[in-house]
């Protein structure tokens, strides 16, 4: 691991605002500041936290959207909550899931995208809704879902 990813590491970890530092609150910390929950991570923190590692590990493999690998480059979010779902987010996931060519939530081959399925975006007044890198749309179509996607991997193929 770079030694750049281990300073973050020990940054987030020592650094959290609040007064009361927990295993969770530190995996968060360390989510937020490189993305992703590596093992060196789950070290730092049993260290920090007087804990076993297996202790951390139970935590962090207990919330479901905690990341252990690196994370692709954009995130693509499809809200299938109560709103959008009445309002056609199925057509939507069906969307993402062809603009994107896979099978159902995960990473791209090539590490361009992360597709979720996100229980509720916060917008269910503009229902359906999706989010690319934390922006959100509403109302989306399945052919604007299509569209939004296939801009967010055509920008990056100009540069």
């Amino acid at each position: 691991m770079e030694d750049d990813t281990r300073a973050k590491i020990t940054d987030a970890v020592d650094n959290q605002p609040q007064s009361t530092v927990t295993v969770l609150s530190s995996l968060l910390a360390i989510e937020d500041a490189i993305g992703y929950i590596p093992e060196a991570a789950v070290e730092a923190v049993a260290r920090r936290m007087d804990a076993t590692i297996n202790d951390v590990w139970a935590v962090a493999t207990f919330y479901p959207n905690f990341r252990f690998d690196p994370p692709a480059e954009h995130r693509v979010e499809v809200c299938w909550g109560p709103s959008c779902h009445i309002m056609g987010a199925t057509a939507i996931i069906a969307a993402a899931h062809d603009a994107l060519n896979l099978p159902g939530e995960g990473d791209t081959p090539d590490g361009k995208a992360t597709l979720r399925y996100n229980t509720c975006l916060g917008a269910c007044a503009h229902a359906p809704v999706m989010a690319i890198d934390h922006h959100l749309a509403g109302r989306i179509t399945p052919e604007s879902a299509r569209a939004r996607i296939g801009s967010m991997l055509s920008s990056d193929s100009a540069h």
